[in-house]
């Protein structure tokens, strides 16, 4: 909760408060086999889920019910902050923090936050979530659900056109369904694995069939940035284009349209006259500036040569001196992703073979025995004390505590990874190395902006195990091509933009996961190691789960399979997890960016303006 919430609790009456108190107990007040019972398919249709029905998918889907959520079911209103005068046009500049270029805008290959944070100003899909995480139609307007909730059919915004002149229609939505169910043009098919057929009913009607309900369809699959399956491509524009050119400046049917791309130099977005909603964007122009470093880009929001921040999260060590700054704003909110230390399997003295084997058994071999030392000397709380001046929960699997109903927060009584550092001492002992002797050198891996992190992790391992570890420093995005290639001893790395237990199980932990070593099996790769099944992690039972979790539409049985698979995952050392963030934004105090458009792990520009 953050302060100005927090500040409003605490003045609010007792009459208040329990009205509060019996908007939480509504919402949670449903079927676990039927959570859309008991309400109608008005409720649940387009173009916009009602307040009753949002409250409870959210429960259902295992969302975080905010206070602010439950405020507004409440009647209470939040206090209006006083603004800057904001006027229409001007030129908005922002520097993308972490990163050294931005590699594509091609959804259908968008394997970064930074990178949808960009897309989702040029492209659109039938919903978008809004600063509740709501789904609102975008290029839907409305739709409607059948009686079993297994076909959706939807209606399509009317005169909207594409940024190359092209008409959009029923068509577009068909083309995009077929290219990204295609795990050969697309990394995200995953998503689609409970969508059967999608199918155009006419020109502006198109019809969605499920294999199961499924609760997260509108936030997930659906959604213009979340998903990414569904954010809607132009087929004209890809045959004429090529995928590379496309990649860089995709044509769309978003607020904004690109009008420059370089890779290493950034992007530039210039207002679509045409955009559905005459109102927006309110900018004339946005330029995206990638600063892979801390200083530079701390110096140019301070002397205003940027006027806001987007991409990765915001160093820590910075955020203190950016409040101290009456030239800046700073909102801070709980963020959605984890954030790891993945171990290389291929490598020695870490190697596993097979992470079938019980925890138990896997106990018995010398590679996984280094690799639960390592798990086992990380202090979680020292380190987000030292490394992230506080900011930060200790993390024991990828699912996150914003996903509220499915966050097990016992794991970290119960995982594996738990810290003890006497026991992690024995174990290397057991794996041939007492006091860390005869341990090689490990190399991490990290960014220019993960250096403190990194240094903090080197210092812990030092003191910890008596081991050597040497920073391997590089941009971003040649990090992740490391990452894909398993190019790498130790890996620093996370994810955001976690909203359903899918981002953080099916995007990582999936076997053929897009972020699980996928170029593992390049040719030069395969003479050297031989060809391999897996990246950094594979197990069949997790496998097993996360599928069936992806379609179980039943909230606790889903919450059990989703349970079940985040403690294997724990346990069995897919990464050391380490901690869960918090999301920063920080802009200049004569960017006006409305509550409207604060969505957690997106950037959207088109209500920005600037006074």
């Amino acid at each position: 909760m953050n302060k100005r919430l927090q500040d409003l609790f605490a003045r609010l009456t007792g009459e208040q408060k329990a009205r509060i108190a019996e908007e939480q107990r509504r919402a949670y007040d449903f079927d676990p086999a039927d959570p859309l019972f008991g309400l109608s398919k008005d409720e649940i249709s387009g173009p916009k889920l009602s307040r009753r029905s949002f409250m409870r998918l959210v429960a259902a889907s295992g969302g975080s019910l905010s206070l602010s959520h439950l405020l507004g079911a409440a009647g209470i209103a939040l206090p209006t902050a006083t603004r800057a005068f904001a006027q229409g046009g001007g030129h908005l500049i922002c520097g993308w923090a972490g990163t050294a270029e931005i590699t594509t805008l091609d959804p259908a290959q968008i394997n970064q936050v930074l990178q949808f944070q960009v897309a989702s100003n040029v492209l659109s899909g039938l919903t978008h979530i809004n600063a509740d995480l709501v789904a609102e139609g975008d290029l839907a307007t409305d739709w409607t659900v059948s009686d079993d909730g297994l076909v959706w059919t939807f209606n399509l915004r009317e005169g909207v056109t594409w940024h190359n002149g092209d008409a959009f229609s029923a068509a577009d939505v068909v083309f995009t369904y077929n290219r990204s169910k295609d795990p050969e043009q697309s990394i995200h098919y995953g998503n689609l694995v409970n969508v059967l057929d999608v199918v155009a009913l006419d020109d502006m009607t198109v019809q969605l069939t499920l294999g199961k309900p499924q609760a997260s369809l509108l936030v997930k699959t659906l959604e213009r940035s979340s998903g990414r399956a569904m954010t809607i491509v132009n087929s004209n524009a890809i045959d004429s284009m090529g995928l590379a050119d496309y990649g860089l400046m995709p044509v769309g049917t978003g607020p904004f349209r690109v009008t420059g791309h370089q890779l290493g130099q950034g992007v530039v977005l210039e207002r679509f006259d045409d955009y559905y909603d005459p109102a927006r964007p309110v900018v004339d122009k946005v330029t995206i500036i990638p600063i892979p470093e801390n200083e530079p880009l701390a110096a140019a929001i301070e002397t205003g040569d940027i006027h806001l921040i987007g991409g990765n999260g915001v160093a820590a060590e910075l955020v203190d001196r950016f409040l101290m700054n009456p030239d800046l704003v700073v909102d801070e909110i709980p963020g959605n992703g984890f954030q790891s230390v993945f171990v290389n399997p291929w490598r020695e003295p870490m190697v596993v073979e097979d992470f079938n084997l019980s925890v138990a058994e896997l106990k018995q071999q010398n590679g996984f025995k280094v690799r639960l030392a390592l798990a086992k000397a990380f202090d979680r709380e020292r380190f987000i004390q030292r490394a992230l001046f506080g900011r930060g929960v200790p993390a024991f699997g990828t699912i996150n505590p914003a996903m509220g109903y499915y966050f097990d927060t016992g794991i970290n009584e119960t995982s594996e990874q738990r810290f003890d550092v006497e026991a992690a001492q024995a174990l290397l002992a057991d794996a041939g190395y007492p006091g860390g002797e005869g341990f090689p050198t490990l190399k991490l891996l990290t960014t220019p902006a993960g250096r403190r992190q990194a240094e903090v992790i080197v210092d812990m391992y030092r003191t910890n195990l008596n081991i050597a570890i040497e920073l391997d420093i590089k941009d971003f995005t040649v990090l992740i091509e490391d990452a894909n290639r398993m190019e790498y001893d130790l890996l620093r790395l996370g994810s955001g933009g976690d909203f359903d237990p899918d981002d953080g199980l099916v995007d990582w932990m999936l076997r053929g996961s897009r972020f699980n070593g996928a170029n593992r099996n390049d040719a030069d790769l395969v003479e050297q190691y031989g060809e391999r099944d897996f990246g950094f992690f594979a197990a069949d039972r997790v496998d097993e789960l996360i599928n069936q979790q992806a379609i179980t539409a039943d909230p606790a049985a889903r919450k059990a399979l989703v349970q079940e698979a985040n403690q294997l995952t724990s346990d069995k050392l897919a990464s050391i997890f380490i901690f869960h963030g918090t999301e920063i934004l920080v802009h200049r105090a004569e960017v006006t960016y409305p509550p409207e458009s604060r969505i957690v792990g997106l950037r959207d520009l088109d209500r920005v303006s600037l006074s």
